[in-house]
């Protein structure tokens, strides 16, 4: 088969099935030239080392489930450690899962609002039932969580009437949810001090997810896009005001710093 009947081939596959057309565009390398040619960024965003964000880095991440799905442990501490040094007052998450994130973050603000698609139309899409179930688990019954059942893409942040300190992104992965969670985001900031934080920025800790990235980009405010970093060691991108060193990282890098781990599990 020619390059010409694979064409005429793909394009007769597209139009019989046009849902095939999104996993076109949300193509990894797809992605990677359009964040390339339109924000200049080939290699990704600019790391900053989470040790210059947090001088003495020594902390706990509590709960922590070890199940698929959820962040990494450096994840989680990303998020803690920022409410503890911004003393958060209102924390906002798009994405609720088990409740890990709200969960380590709940002790050190004052309000956590989180929100997640209805359970009804999580049963409606077809999703397994005990992965619905698993939604809450951790933050459930914590009182400083509210828990907000609703679609991010089409819901009036308006009807929150409240700005937040530190936002959290980590709901649908597809670049235009991103897009527009991220626009409703920089909408929610209280301040200049506020920061948001996107999960999944990378597939790993040194490899970028361009759809996301690329949903991160279209979102943030032209004048906000210089201020867009990647956290190392983990899987986060977040937005911020203050001002850090940086460095452009690729793949396979030298180890700068190390971690040490402890792990104590606990039975429920």
């Amino acid at each position: 088969m020619n390059k010409l009947q694979k064409t005429l081939k793909a394009l007769g596959l597209i139009i019989a099935n046009p849902y095939l057309l999104n996993a076109v565009l949300d193509d990894e390398n797809v992605k990677k030239k359009y964040v390339a040619s339109t924000y200049n960024l080939p290699d990704g965003l600019p790391t900053v080392d989470i040790l210059d964000i947090f001088p003495g880095f020594d902390d706990t991440v509590e709960p922590y489930s070890f199940l698929d799905g959820g962040s990494l442990p450096t994840d989680l501490a990303l998020l803690k450690g920022l409410a503890k040094k911004m003393n958060c007052k209102d924390y906002f998450e798009i994405g609720t899962w088990r409740g890990e994130s709200v969960a380590v973050v709940a002790p050190f603000a004052e309000r956590c609002t989180t929100m997640n698609l209805p359970d009804d139309v999580m049963e409606k899409m077809g999703l397994d039932k005990e992965y619905i179930h698993m939604h809450r688990f951790f933050s459930k019954d914590i009182p400083n969580v509210d828990h907000l059942q609703a679609n991010s893409l089409t819901y009036n942040f308006t009807q929150l009437h409240k700005k937040f300190d530190l936002v959290f992104i980590d709901g649908d992965h597809h670049s235009e949810s991103i897009r527009s969670d991220t626009e409703n985001a920089f909408k929610l900031l209280k301040d200049e001090h506020s920061v948001i934080v996107w999960h999944d920025y990378g597939i790993g800790t040194e490899t970028v997810r361009w759809n996301v990235l690329a949903g991160i980009m279209d979102g943030c405010p032209a004048d906000k896009r210089n201020n867009v970093y990647h956290v190392s060691n983990t899987l986060c991108a977040f937005y911020t005001n203050e001002v850090f060193k940086t460095s452009m990282k690729k793949p396979n890098q030298k180890p700068e710093k190390y971690f040490s781990v402890k792990v104590k599990g606990v039975r429920i």
